[in-house]
């Protein structure tokens, strides 16, 4: 069994996968419940950056960026670690500026509670850190999620690797982004355990795997 691992409004949408037509989708407030929902998991693909850097930005991050090309700005560069202890956003960027010279983005600011929740956790062999828009561009998506045609584009090239008919079991404040997502991590998850996942990064760890 795989898992495919993506954050969503109160916690993060799981999609265990089993074969094509055996998805199961679970929800999970808390990373920690994140790896209860997933025990027997061969591998687990999370979007969210594992490992972070203490003084600038990780490498990963850039090698994803550059990856990305022209759609590089979905890539929100993880924040130093020094930045989880802030209370706001004010006390977040002048942290991040002492330490690298730069603020944080709005957007990254707004999954540190996330990427606090796995740092915390002791590392797990069996989690690997995907980014879902590395893993489309790799399965041939060319357009942005924000459009329809991105969307269709999606669900299309997911097709074999999940049946077209998802079942009625999906976390009920889920979107469409965070389904798909969480499958997109799933199918690199499933690359990874058959050593065909590229990594982006120097490596070992923090890799973003595709």
């Amino acid at each position: 069994m795989i898992a495919g691992v993506d954050g969503m409004r109160g916690g993060w949408v799981v999609a265990l996968w089993d074969g094509p037509e055996r998805v199961r989708w679970e929800f999970a407030a808390t990373a920690g419940e994140v790896l209860e929902l997933t025990a027997e998991c061969e591998r687990i693909g999370v979007d969210v950056p594992l490992g972070l850097d203490e003084d600038g930005y990780r490498a990963c991050d850039l090698a994803a960026r550059e990856y990305l090309g022209e759609a590089r700005s979905s890539i929100f560069h993880a924040p130093v670690r020094a930045v989880l202890d802030a209370g706001d956003y004010a006390e977040a960027c002048a942290i991040s500026e002492r330490i690298t010279g730069r603020k944080i983005s709005k957007q990254t600011w707004f999954i540190t509670g996330k990427v606090q929740q796995w740092d915390a956790l002791p590392a797990d062999e069996r989690v690997v850190e995907v980014h879902p828009e590395c893993s489309f561009r790799a399965m041939g998506v060319t357009a942005s999620k924000k459009t329809a045609t991105g969307v269709v584009q999606r669900i299309c090239v997911l097709e074999g690797f999940v049946d077209p008919v998802l079942p009625p079991d999906l976390p009920r404040a889920a979107t469409i982004d965070d389904v798909l997502d969480a499958l997109a991590a799933a199918w690199s998850a499933l690359r990874h355990v058959e050593g065909g996942a590229l990594p982006l990064g120097p490596g070992p760890r923090p890799t973003i795997w595709v």
